[in-house]
């Protein structure tokens, strides 16, 4: 029903009339999903055939387009000055590209006795990539003298021993800002000029560590751990700019690389003395560590040549064996369910039996007998 006044302008010039009009009644609609009951499986088809034509797309994209590969690039490299960063720093010098070998400051002089000087496409730089403002410097000389980065390696890092219990809060953030925090910042400089130019390759060094956790190396792996999350992330954000990301895994390689690594305080003292419940953890470690730095045939050298296959790639993998062992604990890891891949790394380690052992059952070669 519909109303509506009018007035009229009569003999009497206020009145008003006010008139109705009744509508003839209508039987409701029927709605479109009444008439189409299947509209809503219809749209589920039809969605299901748009994506599987954006994802054909998305595959002939792929491999139809062209991977770019620059003859000349800027490279940078931290931890040039000593193991896989110098052998790589030599490698390159060969070639045609502008290098930017990094160092502290305290390990600048070693390039000059391995015979590298700077000249018209080889750059020095100090950098500690655990302070911001010797990050930015870097940096900046690089833009100013060639324009940006557009290759870096993330090749500086240290390693602390220690089993999760004798961590300081200090020396949990000292293996994190060098192996984690650092590299990501110095990624965060380098990516402007790189997405500027829809074009850059960021290869972050990892290891065996950061695939397969050990004991006594926690905040080791977790460092390495981080570093490989945050890197597969990057690499679906920075793809659509034409910048490739690689983490190379290095596993045991034969240098004196371990005499480097730093033991904690509280892992130092359980390191001798018999009488704490983890020294058996380090001692043995440390045996095995040892044996199998010193005895593998994989050299610095080697993981520097793989490196470079990746700088020269034109479409690189995400994830890079450096070592055989690396292939084979990345091969173990995906055949073997995860309980089993545990058990038998566990009933691997070295002298097991005497772990959590005190005194002179520390060192026994036999197992404890059974209560």
């Amino acid at each position: 029903m519909v109303g509506f006044w009018a007035c009229f302008a009569q003999s009497a010039p206020d009145a008003c009339v006010l008139r109705y009009e009744v509508s003839e009644a209508r039987e409701p609609q029927p709605s479109l999903e009444m008439l189409l009951p299947q509209r809503g499986a219809v749209r589920r088809f039809v969605a299901l055939l748009k994506g599987l034509r954006n994802g054909g797309k998305a595959i002939l994209r792929l491999f139809g387009r062209r991977k770019e590969r620059r003859e000349t690039s800027t490279i940078l490299i931290t931890g040039a000055s000593a193991g896989i960063g110098l052998e790589l720093a030599k490698l390159l010098c060969k070639g045609p590209h502008r290098l930017v070998l990094t160092a502290r400051a305290a390990s600048l002089s070693r390039f000059a006795e391995h015979g590298i000087m700077p000249s018209e496409r080889v750059l020095l730089l100090p950098l500690d990539v655990t302070k911001d403002a010797e990050r930015r410097a870097a940096i900046l000389a690089v833009e100013e003298r060639w324009g940006g980065v557009d290759v870096l390696v993330n090749n500086a890092g240290i390693s602390f021993r220690a089993v999760a219990e004798h961590l300081a809060a200090e020396e949990r953030m000292a293996q994190l800002d060098a192996n984690f925090i650092g590299p990501m910042e110095l990624v965060k400089l380098v990516l402007p000029h790189m997405r500027g130019q829809r074009y850059g390759r960021i290869i972050n060094v990892s290891s065996v560590g950061g695939m397969t956790a050990m004991p006594t190396m926690s905040i080791y792996s977790a460092s390495k751990f981080a570093l490989e999350g945050a890197s597969e992330s990057l690499w679906y954000e920075v793809r659509p700019f034409g910048i490739g990301v690689s983490l190379v895994r290095p596993g045991f390689i034969n240098s004196d690389g371990f005499l480097k690594t730093k033991f904690t305080s509280q892992a130092m003292h359980a390191l001798t003395d018999l009488k704490d419940p983890y020294h058996a953890h380090y001692v043995n470690m440390d045996e095995l560590i040892h044996a199998l730095m010193t005895l593998t045939f994989y050299t610095p050298k080697d993981v520097a040549e793989t490196i470079l296959d990746v700088i020269k790639a034109k479409n690189p993998p995400l994830w890079v064996a450096g070592t055989l062992d690396a292939r084979f604990f990345d091969l173990l890891r995906r055949l073997l369910p995860a309980g089993l891949y545990h058990r038998l790394l566990y009933a691997g380690l070295p002298r097991i039996w005497r772990w959590g052992q005190r005194g002179e059952m520390a060192k026994s070669s036999l197992a404890p007998p059974k209560q």
